[in-house]
């Protein structure tokens, strides 16, 4: 490889550095303006975990339209459109002025998320492939420093909302989002006259059908599930109360996306490891990044908002540091990504249930350190399996499931830890006095979750008032309704740890069946154009 490659492609993979860390500015900005929403706006936590949401789920449709056609339209033109969406989310979000309905405020939320969520999976879709081609010898490193620039991005935002978001020079919540502007131009820039490289699939001369054939009917079947439950809630705000439609609607859409990629691929079933994979990076979306849309909200209520805030940097920067290791511990350590993974859905596990028992400051920190070391290597390193034992797939599959991590984080994660926080701090109050639990019940929407029981939450514009009273200067009423939405969340993060649990299950099952298969192995295409799957499983060390 000449100099002038060499240096293209460290820019390259700088310049999507700069780009999933203006997500992550966004992002851990967002997570702490949620209590102004609550505040300005009355919203509930299940609405705030929805708009949460749409800032999970835009990204499913970025990335998975992206991840399709970029093969055929090339990096630079995806860049572009990202790089005007998050523009026009700005614009749309600062929209939502105080003063107006809940509904509008809401609405307005909702499609500026959305609108940056779609920017954010986009670049994704550029990202991932792109490190993934640049550097085949060593994916599982490059995409972890890849994504080094989330955490680093958290950072980031956290640190606007600890510096500027709290006391009495706090900023306005517009004011402090609009920092994830600057990345923003940066990656625009730094893109701009670029060369961008193609696939390995995209050499060889695979067609769509080709790309898409390990995906086939069982990973399509993961992806039109989440498209039913995207668009079953989208659809439901416009009918009456009981009408079937948006049910009706939403499964003809995911049924005609299962055949399409049917047609496509000519029906093929499709490779088992990616119908796996697909599921459990449903489960990585839901605990990684939903979780962390709450993390400061919920160690906030339990400790105060500012340490909440210096918590999740602190999360943060311990994730961004640790992602710059991978290379390390798959080396020296001699842990092959499957390991890796299951070892860090047991830490993850272990941290989440640490967290909700913080009771301090200082043990809040080691609880919160725990739980971003299990967290750190999920995403990149998931994305890595795919590109090693798939390259096949181009960047189609390592989008797919990018999008359903992104989809399951707002569908599942973000909106169901709102779904749990509510309903568990109302039963807290209920269990500790029924009588004040009817005083403080909210008289708007109930808060509702899948298939869960609905609940009404706990009045939440009464209850964020009552947070920014000082502890001594509350009534025993009040501070049996704030000592009860602490339990709820402490209740929350136990609920939140099952994930992790059993993903450690499916990276233990996968590890003995790669070990009695030979071996983890990265696979390649060969030059006859097709892929050396051999069993699937490849040979190489265990």
């Amino acid at each position: 490889m000449s100099d002038n490659d060499q240096v293209n492609r460290k820019r390259l993979l700088w310049a999507g550095f700069v780009a999933i860390l203006a997500a992550g500015v966004g992002f851990g900005i967002r997570g702490g303006i949620f209590g102004n929403w609550a505040s300005d706006f009355g919203f509930s936590g299940a609405q705030l975990g929805a708009i949460g949401g749409a800032g999970f789920t835009g990204f499913c449709f970025g990335i998975m339209i992206g991840g399709v056609i970029v093969d055929k339209i090339g990096y630079g033109k995806l860049v572009f459109v990202a790089f005007l969406c998050h523009i026009l989310s700005a614009f749309v979000t600062f929209a939502a002025t105080e003063g107006q309905s809940t509904d509008t405020a809401y609405q307005i939320l909702l499609l500026g998320m959305f609108l940056f969520a779609f920017a954010n999976g986009t670049l994704e879709a550029v990202a991932n492939p792109l490190v993934s081609t640049l550097f085949p010898e060593n994916r599982t490193h490059y995409l972890n420093i890849l994504h080094a620039s989330w955490p680093l991005g958290m950072i980031l935002g956290g640190m606007v909302g600890w510096f500027l978001g709290t006391g009495d020079a706090a900023l306005n919540w517009k004011v402090q989002l609009s920092f994830y502007l600057v990345p923003t131009v940066a990656y625009g820039v730094m893109f701009m006259g670029q060369k961008f490289p193609k696939s390995e699939a995209s050499e060889k001369g695979l067609g769509m059908g080709e790309m898409m054939k390990d995906v086939g009917l069982l990973g399509g079947a993961v992806v039109a599930f989440m498209l039913y439950l995207f668009f079953k809630g989208t659809f439901a705000p416009f009918f009456e109360d009981g009408s079937n439609l948006p049910q009706i609607l939403a499964l003809i859409i995911g049924f005609a996306t299962l055949g399409w990629i049917g047609k496509v691929t000519s029906f093929a079933v499709g490779h088992w490891l990616i119908f796996v994979l697909f599921i459990t990076h449903g489960l990585v979306g839901a605990v990684e990044l939903g979780t962390d849309g709450w993390m400061q909200n919920i160690t906030g209520a339990i400790l105060s908002e500012k340490e909440g805030k210096i918590l999740f940097v602190i999360t943060s920067l311990g994730m961004f540091l640790l992602r710059f290791c991978a290379h390390f511990i798959e080396k020296k350590l001699g842990l092959n990504p499957i390991s890796l993974l299951f070892v860090s859905a047991v830490i993850a596990c272990l941290g989440l249930n640490a967290v909700a028992a913080i009771q301090s400051f200082g043990p809040a920190v080691g609880a919160v350190l725990v739980y971003s070391i299990g967290k750190t290597f999920f995403w990149p390193t998931m994305l890595a399996v795919v590109g090693d034992r798939f390259p096949a797939t181009g960047a189609v599959a390592m989008s797919l499931m990018g999008g359903i991590g992104m989809m399951s984080a707002g569908l599942i994660g973000s909106a169901g830890l709102g779904y749990f926080k509510d309903r568990y701090a109302a039963e807290e109050l209920k269990s500790a006095d029924e009588a004040l639990h009817a005083e403080w019940v909210s008289e708007g929407d109930s808060s509702k979750f899948l298939a869960f029981e609905a609940v009404q939450p706990i009045d939440p514009k009464r209850l964020e008032d009552v947070k920014k009273v000082a502890v001594e200067e509350r009534s025993e009423a009040e501070q049996a309704v704030v000592d009860a939405d602490i339990r709820g969340n402490r209740s929350t993060l136990k609920t939140d740890s099952l994930i992790p649990a059993a993903m450690a299950v499916i990276y233990l099952l996968l590890f003995f069946y790669f070990r009695a298969s030979g071996g983890y192995k990265a696979v390649r295409i060969d030059e006859n154009e097709t892929l050396t799957r051999g069993n699937a499983a490849g040979t190489g060390e265990s």
